[in-house]
């Protein structure tokens, strides 16, 4: 492991990272009941790549769960994943400009969720099943925690020029721009 910076302002960690490993732990503290889906985001790309942020991150994001607060609205792990992306690259000082790179990774990972899935809103993405927190509700969104977790790992590692290591083969580096399709 070697400490990185992204343009000296936030602490990496970590030199390569396993896409897989990020679904899984978020996925892991979904299906474990220990956080809702937009914390389980948050979590496990801050802890996956080494991020240097304290808990208070998690604490943030907890409000988000079950379509913002429990009304159904955008789906919590939706908003985890673009949370995660402002710890890497958003802005924290006045007019700072970077927040036009947060903005473009944000809308890409939106975009890419609601092409793969239809819909953002919590409510339309669960009406399917008969009981809300039933086994079947909670598979489909833990799926959904993990799969974006990967996803938002995909675009940090891309941007970074992090290696990126899948389905435990070769370390390879993320090039091309575009969704990956799961």
């Amino acid at each position: 492991m070697i400490n990185k910076y992204y343009k000296g302002r936030i602490l990496i960690m970590v030199e390569k990272i396993d896409l897989d490993m990020v679904r899984n732990s978020a996925f892991k503290y979904y299906t474990d009941g220990d956080f809702y889906c937009s914390e389980a985001v948050v979590l496990a790309i801050k802890e996956m790549f080494g991020l240097d942020y304290g808990d208070e991150v998690v604490r943030l994001a907890s409000g988000f769960a079950i379509g913002m607060g429990g009304s159904g609205c955008v789906c919590g792990a939706v908003v985890g994943a673009n949370m995660a992306i402002g710890m890497v690259f958003g802005r924290d000082k006045a007019k700072d400009r970077r927040v036009k790179k947060t903005l473009k990774l944000s809308k890409e990972v939106h975009d890419y969720f609601k092409e793969e899935k239809g819909s953002l809103c919590c409510r339309v993405l669960t009406r399917k099943f008969k009981k809300f927190g039933s086994k079947e509700h909670k598979e489909q969104c833990a799926l959904f925690t993990g799969e974006l977790a990967y996803k938002t790992a995909e675009v940090i590692a891309r941007e970074l020029k992090i290696t990126v290591v899948k389905n435990g083969s070769e370390e390879i580096k993320i090039k091309k721009r575009g969704l990956f399709n799961f």
